[in-house]
């Protein structure tokens, strides 16, 4: 009886190693490539290649935009990029890079916030700073089995499914005043804006309404006034009629460094517009969750009062 017992034993497993020996399924860096190379040839995609650093073995997917120059990033060096990206089920896609996808922090840093993919790709395939690129992160670099967001998968742009790799374009800064002043001109040009003077330091000021007042707005001053500030995704983050407010009241040295420029000797009755590079306003940590680091603001301000 025993040796029938363990003879059966012996046959079953011999019949288990037999189907997995006949199985074919793929592991995850197999499905992650079949999945990119049908998401490339279903979009026509040209000029990826894929990332043969250490021996092909990221999985990576690239193409060159545009090429900076300089001295290869290393882990340690700060850096700043803004980026988009959309999975290849369609289902997730964050394209506003004027405020919502930037990064300003270490290289070796990147995977704290982003996938791991993405810090590879930028360490061994982008290098340089000023440089645009293409990248393909397949999922195990990703954000794996457990996708990412809230909500359910089917739901467009909260959550990235599981086994999902990510398209992602990657625009590394070289020199953010220089970025600054492009994006900001890219929006007055495409909004058509007209009358912004640009100062010496790179704030851009229109004063749309002159004062009538008699006393000069200065750091010290105390003014009332209504006002709001958005980025240049047109999303206004703070106004006085989000404050629930008919007038709003500041110190002007309290403000953000851009504004006080802006506000700088007008008075009462003018209404000005200012548009400030990212080093006046929030600088590389931002505000809260609606300004990023190294974001671009326009602000309006009415001014009612001024007292020194």
């Amino acid at each position: 009886m025993k040796q029938t017992i363990f003879t059966l034993l012996v046959l079953i497993s011999i019949g288990f190693m037999s189907c997995r020996k006949d199985r074919n399924d793929p592991d995850i860096k197999q499905y992650d490539q079949t999945q990119i190379q049908n998401y490339i040839s279903a979009n026509g995609i040209t000029g990826m290649l894929r990332d043969t650093t250490d021996g092909d073995t990221t999985g990576i997917y690239y193409k060159i935009l545009s090429q900076g120059r300089g001295t290869p990033m290393d882990y340690s060096d700060q850096i700043s990029f803004v980026f988009t990206v959309r999975s290849l089920d369609g289902k997730f896609i964050s394209l506003d890079s004027l405020n919502a996808n930037h990064f300003f922090g270490y290289l070796g840093h990147v995977s704290s916030s982003l996938p791991k993919g993405v810090q590879i790709a930028i360490h061994n395939l982008i290098k340089y700073k000023g440089t645009a690129a293409r990248v393909i992160v397949p999922s195990h670099l990703a954000y794996g089995v457990n996708g990412y967001g809230s909500g359910s998968s089917s739901n467009a742009n909260t959550h990235i499914a599981g086994n999902q790799s990510l398209d992602y374009y990657i625009n590394v800064v070289s020199n953010q005043e220089v970025y600054d002043d492009a994006i900001i001109n890219n929006y007055i040009k495409a909004k058509s804006l007209t009358g912004f003077t640009k100062t010496a330091d790179g704030v851009y000021i229109k004063i749309a309404t002159p004062g009538t007042g008699s006393d000069q707005i200065n750091a010290d001053s105390y003014i009332t006034c209504t006002y709001s500030g958005k980025c240049l995704n047109d999303v206004v983050f703070d106004s006085t009629t989000l404050q629930g407010a008919t007038s709003s009241s500041f110190t002007v040295n309290g403000l953000v460094t851009g504004v006080q420029e802006g506000l700088k000797g007008q008075t009462a009755g003018s209404a000005v517009s200012i548009i400030i590079p990212s080093r006046f306003g929030y600088g590389t940590t931002g505000s809260g969750t609606s300004i990023s680091a190294n974001t671009v603001l326009y602000f309006d301000f009415t001014v009612a009062t001024v007292s020194n």
